[in-house]
């Protein structure tokens, strides 16, 4: 009886790990995985280093996406993409107004 209660510190250590950082991880990963696999051309996409541009060819052999900035077209990984901004931009007026309403 004295292992077990001299080990339930370190499970209940580990249990608190896994429910604070290993399965918050795991479901972004997931949903990262998943945005790649929608992307679709015309998506407007920020890059993880910080460069806006819209999608303007998808390649399923090699897993990368064209990318067209003001400063010409670029190749990338689709992993390398950050978030979809056309969603972001297309929320509604009422949706905005109420946001900034909770605000004050």
């Amino acid at each position: 009886m004295e292992s077990i209660s001299s080990l339930a510190p370190f499970l209940l250590m580990f249990v608190v790990i896994y429910f604070f950082m290993i399965r918050p991880q795991m479901k972004r990963q997931k949903q990262e995985k998943k945005f790649a696999a929608e992307l679709k051309k015309g998506d407007k996409v920020v890059t993880k280093s910080g460069m806006h541009g819209k999608v303007v060819e998808l390649n399923d052999s090699d897993n990368s996406c064209v990318i067209e900035t003001l400063a010409g077209k670029i190749k990338f990984e689709r992993s390398a993409i950050s978030m979809e901004m056309s969603q972001k931009l297309n929320v509604p007026a009422a949706d905005k107004n109420a946001a900034k309403d909770n605000k004050k």
